[in-house]
């Protein structure tokens, strides 16, 4: 068993090594660029939507980047290790296909580790800056009024500013990307190039932000019987709900996430991570390289 998990280990650090060669952390520069550039369209708006409008854009931006760098990251592994042979020098030690698909998976998932935090750093620092601006703002703005109205409007703007919602609204963030990452490791476990997996990830990626509209329409606005409500878990499972993972829109609504609500994400999510793996590894098991 510790062999095993060593040899994991082995190939989750070489594989995290060869994708920080590929420079794939340009990807952090170009959040940079967009969040401090759409920040400072900000400067006209009142402190309250200014910190939730950054905080939208903030997350919108590590969300996008995040599940790109999945998609783009794991999609080339397979095929440039068949491309260079390199897969067969090293199943031709006593590595088992399920160690190598399982070490390939955590690799790019160090790899989204170490960008969120990254990226998540300068999230927050902006928002921090943001934030003590703002407080700065209102304690010259309300330095005549009474105590107890200063008080109260200092405490809408730390409510504003970097909460523990925005927190658990990135810990999802990743484990949309580790989604991401598991489907995509599926999908090239039987695909031919890079190019077809991205392009049917691209595919999954749209439907899995439409589905839950979808879904809605079909259970709330008609009469589904027991065959529709099986063709959709069917498509669920096979198409996961990407929006569950997006809480921006409950952030700008400053409604909180409950801790029953977060469980079942974080359950969901290790349902398709854990299944997506599992259908890989028999597939990869089973193809002739």
């Amino acid at each position: 068993m510790s062999s095993s998990l060593g040899r994991i280990a082995a190939i989750g650090r070489t594989t995290f090594t060869e994708l920080a060669r590929l420079r794939v952390f340009y990807v952090l520069v170009l959040f940079a660029l967009v969040l401090i550039i759409s920040s400072s369209f900000l400067a006209r708006i009142s402190f309250q939507q200014e910190l939730q409008v950054t905080k939208d854009i903030a997350l919108g931006a590590i969300n996008f980047f995040l599940s790109m760098l999945a998609i783009v990251a794991t999609a080339q592994l397979l095929p440039r290790d068949l491309e260079d042979r390199v897969i067969y020098s090293v199943l031709a030690k006593p590595v088992r296909r399920f160690e190598y698909m399982l070490g390939k998976f955590f690799g790019v998932l160090g790899l989204l580790v170490i960008s969120l935090v990254a990226m998540s750093i300068l999230c927050l620092a902006v928002i921090h800056l943001r934030e003590g601006a703002a407080v700065r703002e209102t304690m010259q703005q309300l330095s005549q009024s009474p105590s107890d109205e200063l008080d109260h409007a200092l405490v809408a703007v730390h409510q504003a500013g970097a909460n523990r919602d925005l927190i658990l609204a990135l810990l999802l963030t990743l484990t949309k990307a580790a989604v991401l990452v598991s489907l995509t490791l599926c999908v090239s476990s039987f695909a031919t190039s890079n190019i077809f997996t991205i392009s049917a990830m691209a595919m999954v990626y749209l439907v899995g932000h439409l589905e839950s509209i979808a879904r809605d329409y079909w259970l709330h606005q008609r009469a589904a019987g027991w065959l529709a409500r099986t063709f959709l878990a069917v498509v669920a499972f096979f198409f996961p709900d990407l929006q569950a993972f997006n809480l921006s829109d409950q952030i700008i609504a400053a409604s909180s996430l409950s801790n029953l609500m977060l469980l079942k994400l974080l359950g969901l999510g290790a349902i398709y991570i854990v299944g997506y793996i599992v259908i890989a590894i028999a597939i990869f098991s089973q193809r002739e390289l």
